[in-house]
């Protein structure tokens, strides 16, 4: 409770006092002027230091696998950094967990009839809340079926994806549900085969997903009310995949970028329009899983079964061409998904973690490491979490493989034909592994020499 209590008194006080000296700057001249200005830098200040270490929504506070955290373990004792504890019961599915404050939220869901959201206690794993948003979603097969998606946190709101296709936002100290939908129902949405995955964007003041199909391919949604904003209408749309939209700036020109089953597709972030598509990646791929990877006008995107290719985004006034770099199977592919760190790709494929260069896709080294897995990134480390269920620090360099430590979670639930598919995640000094009915929180605080 101390962090929420803290970010709520921070943003009162900036409230406030920003109010009442924009009320006092035709009266008050230039001196006025100069102390809203130091108001308004002292509150974006405030607020990044209350937010620096907080993990809001899917693959962190951008979206890129990326934490700017600090004073972290540069190497890990023999057996792993400090386990602090481990929940066994917190429902089935894959979902990566976010983390904002004193809280933990997770989706999960119990059976077939039951997927929920859910607020845990960081400080002791207890749960402060639990709110079902519907049933888990159709899966051919049924191959794995369970919840999937990442909530994302927005100030006091939630907002969550189920596997159906249940899009909720709630309030994030109760748990109660403000508005939903449903994104099959209300927009004709069509799922892949492995049912909904994505985690929804927040950006400004719309909420942004993916229903796939063709009169509503993605959409945005008044985050505050649920109210339609635009469709996106995608020829040969097709089913929306299991990736998650970022925000990509080119040009003077902000975008949204997906990857849908039949592409990797850009539309205009104000109206929806479709500006671009690369369909490469996705050929031959049955599933088209890991985020896109950003950086200035290139985007890479990646499938397990096709391979690695970069585009660049040529913008000319209100047009764009995605002109392919490269393309090669002998990329990051894995479930996973991969960081660009200072001009170089980290992630894995079936042969283990790699390095390669951003721009050319020449690869610099690759490992065995803990095999396929997922990566995060903080102060010059990698976090793999591998699919067999261990988990390796490496160094973040294009020189060699250098590990950095490694264990085994301990007491790994029993996955039958499925793997380790979620995330780790890194939030206030602490790693975070999330594996079916279980999480693990671990100290990777780096403490002062005595």
């Amino acid at each position: 409770m101390q962090w929420r209590k803290l970010r709520l008194e921070s943003q009162a006080f900036i409230t406030v006092t920003a109010a009442t000296l924009e009320n006092r700057l035709n009266s008050g001249g230039g001196r006025m002027k100069s102390q809203f200005l130091s108001v308004i830098v002292l509150s974006s200040s405030l607020i990044s230091s209350v937010d620096a270490a907080d993990w809001p929504q899917w693959r962190g506070p951008r979206r890129d696998g990326i934490s700017a955290e600090t004073g972290l373990l540069k190497v890990w004792p023999k057996d792993g950094p400090k386990l602090i504890w481990q929940l066994h019961e917190v429902g089935d599915g894959y979902s990566t967990p976010a983390v904002v404050g004193d809280r933990l939220y997770l989706l999960s869901n119990k059976g077939v009839d039951d997927e929920f959201v859910q607020a845990i206690a960081i400080g002791d794993g207890k749960q402060a809340w639990s709110t079902r948003i519907g049933k888990v979603g159709p899966n051919t097969g049924p191959q794995y079926p369970g919840s999937r998606s990442t909530p994302t946190l927005d100030g006091q709101l939630l907002y969550a994806l189920g596997s159906d296709g249940d899009l909720a936002c709630l309030e994030t100290d109760t748990g109660k549900i403000r508005w939903q939908k449903n994104v099959r129902a209300d927009f004709g949405g069509q799922p892949g085969a492995w049912a909904y995955s994505e985690s929804p964007l927040v950006d400004g003041d719309v909420v942004v997903c993916t229903p796939g199909g063709t009169d509503a391919t993605l959409v945005a949604l008044n985050k505050k009310t649920g109210d339609v904003v635009w469709k996106s209408a995608i020829p040969d749309g097709g089913q929306a995949a299991y990736a998650s939209v970022i925000v990509v700036k080119v040009g003077g020109l902000k975008q949204y970028v997906q990857f849908l089953q039949k592409g990797l597709v850009g539309v205009e972030a104000e109206s929806g329009k479709l500006l671009w598509r690369y369909d490469k990646t996705a050929e031959g791929s049955p599933a088209n899983i890991p985020t896109p990877v950003a950086r200035d006008k290139f985007v890479y995107s990646a499938a397990g079964r096709s391979g690695g290719g970069l585009v660049e985004l040529l913008v000319n006034k209100d047009s764009v061409e995605a002109k392919q770099i490269y393309f090669t199977p002998k990329l990051p592919t894995s479930i996973g998904g991969a960081v660009e760190i200072d001009g170089y790709l980290y992630g894995t494929n079936s042969q283990g973690l790699m390095c390669a260069e951003f721009s050319s896709g020449e690869t610099k080294w690759q490992d065995r490491g803990v095999g396929a897995g997922a990566v995060c990134f903080a102060e010059g480390n990698l976090y793999v979490h591998g699919e067999k269920g261990e988990v390796a620090l490496v160094a973040a360099t294009p020189e060699a493989y250098q590990e950095k430590g490694r264990f085994a979670l301990p007491d790994q639930p029993d996955r039958g034909r499925s793997q380790a598919w979620a995330y780790p995640i890194i939030a206030n000094g602490r790693l975070y592994i999330r594996d079916l009915g279980s999480v693990w929180c671990y100290d990777i605080k780096d403490s002062p020499a005595k």
